[in-house]
């Protein structure tokens, strides 16, 4: 059995700690040795890359803000959906260190792209500086920084309202995680969204693959 290797870890403001672990060629974020982030949500990254791509192929500059590095999956999807010379790749990640470990460990990171940006702030802060510009915001709740007292951003009405006022008509909020959340499509409706929630398989190849959501919430034309 091969072993699995530590590369690095860190610990949290709120005390928890992360490590980057290696096992037989495959790389893991893990908090108190639960998977957040590598092959099990891989998968899911590429296919929220190609849904909230879809609709801005046409864009000339379309402007993406993501909500979190993780191991860079969501972003090097991404970039290979939208390759636009003109576009821009906003990554808010707070965690210095996470940055570090992908160029570290990653020679080719997508981080290296110079349509990349690096926003240390994911909080509603730093959307508000958004308003109306971005084609389309990406997150997958598993990996994401959390907002204020260890909330999920969703689960804080305050960034929740900010992406809206961040986005261009039409623009979309993406969401993917590994579990169902009852509420999230109501509060997104309630924040004036149009939402679709998909289910894709978390590992395709599987025979019996389990089925994560996506959820599409669409900023409304009508509304400038």
């Amino acid at each position: 059995m091969k072993p699995r290797i530590t590369l690095a870890e860190t610990t949290f403001k709120d005390g928890n700690p992360l490590e980057l672990q290696e096992h037989d060629g495959r790389r893991y974020l893990l908090v108190h040795g639960q998977q957040i982030c590598g092959p099990a949500t891989r998968a899911t990254e590429e296919e929220l890359a190609k849904l909230a791509a879809a609709p801005f192929r046409p864009a000339r500059q379309p402007r993406i803000w993501l909500v979190g590095l993780g191991l860079g999956h969501m972003l090097g999807s991404i970039i290979k959906e939208l390759p636009q010379k003109r576009a821009v790749y906003t990554v808010a990640e707070n965690n210095s260190e996470l940055l570090d470990w992908n160029r570290k460990f990653y020679p080719d990171t997508p981080l290296n792209d110079p349509r990349v940006a690096i926003e240390s702030d994911s909080s509603a802060n730093a959307l508000n500086k958004q308003s109306g510009c971005l084609h389309a915001i990406m997150i997958h709740l598993d990996s994401a920084p959390l907002a204020a007292k260890g909330r999920l951003c969703i689960n804080d009405k305050r960034w929740l309202s900010a992406t809206y006022e961040a986005l261009q008509p039409g623009g979309l909020l993406a969401i993917a995680s590994t579990r169902k959340l009852p509420t999230l499509t109501r509060n997104l409706e309630r924040e004036g969204y149009e939402v679709v929630e998909h289910l894709v398989p978390a590992v395709p190849m599987a025979k019996k693959p389990r089925l994560v959501p996506i959820w599409l919430a669409r900023k409304s034309r009508g509304i400038a």
